[in-house]
């Protein structure tokens, strides 16, 4: 017999395993969270590549249900992520729910029994509700570069790092100058012969101000409580405040981009270097990113920019679109993540028989940023439009998870077995009020093309407004957005014609 459950989550990093908390919190013990690795973490667990760390400082990137009075610095690093995350999973019980090496192969809505029917690695189930919160940055995107598989050195994504490859004097390409490039290319430029970097987009870099947190301190934070969640709370008003620039007068991070440029200028002497790394575009349309080491190692004498995307790869040597050449024995590509094109949406089955991505076709919507049209009991944590250019994503995860409590809540009012299904109408005008908001954003106007967009040039990804602005517009459930479905009425049996009796 094929288990049942009520909630089916699926991942276990921040998002999912706030979902178990936040459940196990409303009463709800009937649920499992499947997760496709052997651990939880999620991106975090996932990323090991040298110098990964967060760029919000650590008291913010944290639980407000589970504080962490001992962080060892201001911005924290993978490893003591990770470790939170494991602490958050034993602290709270979680893991009799856990299920390791099950990844979601396929869910299939069953208007029959109004339910999901799933398939995993480790077998089969199904759910009442799933809870999808396998996240944005989980699958790593390689660029389809002509004769990348003839290439005879290593390969591999930041995401899959190869910790039992040596970069000691290797020649290294480092492809891509996001924000695991601008961590990476520090770490490994000490070690390695000669590293070059294929910088299509030139980004904005500020000082990261990362420091050790005092034994003192933490003591502090342990004995009076009070004292961390300040903490916390100064750093979320900081970053409330710097919203306005970003949504609604990007002319005013002028004065930002000339910080930004003065931190080049003390690092890059060479002013041919500083021409190949000072971006065109409005700081702040792409990620600003923050590192202290990263001009400094790309002004070291085996270092080389190539101000230029990759084109195509003949045998060891790389050729850039401007037609230079880089011969290298072992390419990291720091390429991103699917975002806007997410696996899993192929393997989400919705009502009408259509998957999550053929739904999404023309572009990523979701209902608040949970529910898709088409899919009832379906939700997902860091949905469309959610996302964050300046602030912890862990504010936007409480306020999604306060959605989904009282999702559930709302079931358990209507009674009986019962779905709630998005109304197009509801998930349409969500849309449209979103989209009407980012025109006037830095991330829409700022003169760069960016992973917040998706192929149609649309930011399907970030949130136009402050996290306290989501905080209220996720509180609650308004069922007048969903229709509510109930079961199909059993089909009565067919009545045998009769005729009269004959005298």
């Amino acid at each position: 017999m094929t288990e049942h459950v009520r909630v089916a989550v699926i991942g276990s990093g921040f998002g999912g395993l706030g979902a178990a908390v936040r459940l196990r919190r409303e009463g709800i013990t009937d649920f499992v969270v499947l997760e496709r690795a052997g651990g939880v973490g999620g991106t975090w667990r996932d990323n090991t590549y040298p110098g990964c760390a967060c760029d919000v400082p650590s008291h913010l990137y944290s639980f407000s249900f589970a504080p962490n009075p001992d962080w060892p610095r201001t911005f924290s690093g993978q490893e003591h992520i990770r470790a939170y995350l494991e602490h958050v999973a034993d602290a709270f019980g979680l893991r009799p729910h856990l299920r390791f090496d099950s990844e979601v192969k396929r869910m299939t809505w069953n208007g029959e029994e109004l339910r999901w029917d799933i398939e995993t690695a480790s077998g089969e189930l199904s759910a009442d509700v799933v809870v999808s919160a396998t996240g944005p940055l989980s699958d790593p995107k390689i660029p389809d570069i002509p004769g990348l598989d003839t290439f005879p050195g290593k390969v591999f994504h930041s995401a899959r790092w190869d910790h039992d490859h040596d970069l000691t004097g290797e020649r290294v390409a480092m492809v891509g100058t996001g924000a695991s490039a601008v961590q990476i290319v520090p770490a490994i430029q000490p070690k390695a012969g000669h590293l070059t970097l294929f910088q299509r987009t030139p980004p904005w870099v500020m000082p990261r101000v990362d420091r050790a947190i005092s034994r003192a301190e933490r003591r502090l934070h342990q004995l009076l409580p009070f004292t961390a969640k300040a903490r916390r709370g100064l750093l979320w008003g900081i970053r409330e405040l710097q919203v306005q620039a970003f949504t609604k007068h990007p002319n005013e991070l002028g004065f930002v981009e000339q910080l930004a440029r003065r931190n080049m200028t003390r690092a890059v002497k060479d002013p041919a270097l500083r021409a190949k790394l000072t971006p065109d575009y409005r700081i702040g349309c792409k990620r600003i990113l923050l590192s202290s080491e990263y001009y400094p190692a790309l002004a070291r004498p085996n270092v080389d920019v190539v101000a230029s995307g990759l084109r195509e790869i003949r045998g060891n040597t790389l050729v850039a679109a401007d037609g230079s050449e880089a011969e290298v024995d072992t390419i990291v590509f720091g390429t991103g993540f699917h975002v806007t094109d997410m696996p899993i949406a192929d393997r989400v089955v919705g009502a009408d028989g259509r998957t999550l991505a053929e739904s999404w076709e023309n572009g990523m919507e979701a209902l608040r940023g949970a529910s898709a049209a088409g899919f009832p009991n379906w939700m997902t944590i860091i949905g469309p439009n959610t996302g964050l250019g300046n602030s912890s994503m862990i504010l936007m995860i409480e306020s999604q998870l306060n959605y989904m409590a009282d999702y559930l809540r709302q079931l358990d009012v209507l009674g009986g077995r019962a779905a709630l299904a998005a109304r197009p109408s509801a998930v349409h005008a969500w849309t449209r009020r979103v989209q009407e908001r980012m025109k006037r954003t830095v991330w829409n106007t700022g003169g760069c093309t960016s992973w917040y967009l998706d192929a149609s040039g649309r930011n399907t990804t970030i949130w136009p407004g402050t996290t306290s602005e989501f905080r209220r517009e996720t509180r609650r459930v308004d069922l007048a957005e969903y229709e509510v479905l109930r079961p199909p009425a059993p089909k009565r049996p067919a009545t045998p014609a009769t005729s009269e009796a004959t005298a």
